[in-house]
């Protein structure tokens, strides 16, 4: 009888330890990545909520080629609160000598007998403004097609720089859409009207800002669905 070495069983355990072990360090790594992209993102809309923040503060009467009025809704030639708020804010930066020329921007829907431009144009007249003083482009349904409008009717007369008025958490947004327009602008918004009442019209405003921005910032496309009706 002949001895003959046993036959050794390869370890099942071995061979799948390492597969194990590899498919474990992926998952760790994409719950790395998963949890940076995550705080990442929390810094960036914090960030942005921040500088919204930061820039609604901002009240600069530096001397313009035009004061620049956003629209907002108007009922059958009477402004809304919210506008009314906005146009008064530049009847008091005409009256201080900021510019010689108030724009109101700003079309109307469907069924309206006038626009918002036209709209702000009565209110200021009204109030004193001599006509030739108020400029109204009539055209735009958003923010960013209103800065738009804007742009062209100042550069096609020569001017350059315009002190934006809005709504405080607006003034990030209307800044940011004015520069990449070409205007060298700033902000002066409104301290009155519905969007500065309370502390929840504030922090709702902040929040609604925040993303319009941040959409704007990733896109260049309007922000409608974003935006909140007192800021368009």
């Amino acid at each position: 009888m002949t001895w003959a070495p046993a036959r050794t069983r390869p370890d099942s355990r071995a061979d799948s330890r390492a597969p194990r072990g590899i498919g474990a360090a992926i998952l760790r790594w994409a719950g790395r990545l998963i949890s940076g992209a995550v705080v990442l993102g929390l810094v960036l809309l914090l960030g942005t909520a921040v500088r919204v923040w930061q820039v609604a503060r901002i009240e600069d009467y530096t001397r313009a080629d035009a004061i620049v009025v956003l629209g907002a809704a108007q009922y059958s030639g009477t402004p809304s609160s919210v506008f009314e708020a906005r146009l008064y804010q530049a009847e008091q930066l005409y009256e201080q000598g900021v510019s010689d020329l108030v724009i109101t921007v700003g079309g109307k829907q469907e069924g309206d007998l006038y626009t918002e431009a036209a709209s702000g144009k009565m209110y200021l007249t009204d109030a004193g403004l001599p006509a030739d003083a108020v400029l109204a482009v009539e055209t735009g349904s958003d923010t960013l097609r209103s800065i738009e409008a804007v742009a062209a009717a100042m550069k096609e007369r020569g001017l350059e720089s315009a002190a934006l008025v809005s709504d405080p958490w607006h003034s990030l947004r209307t800044r940011t859409m004015a520069r990449d327009a070409g205007l060298d602008a700033w902000t002066a918004p409104t301290r009155t009207g519905p969007a500065v009442y309370t502390r929840e019209s504030q922090a709702h405003g902040i929040a609604r800002e925040t993303a319009a921005l941040l959409w704007y910032q990733l896109t260049h496309f309007s922000a409608d669905d974003f935006s909140y009706t007192a800021g368009r």
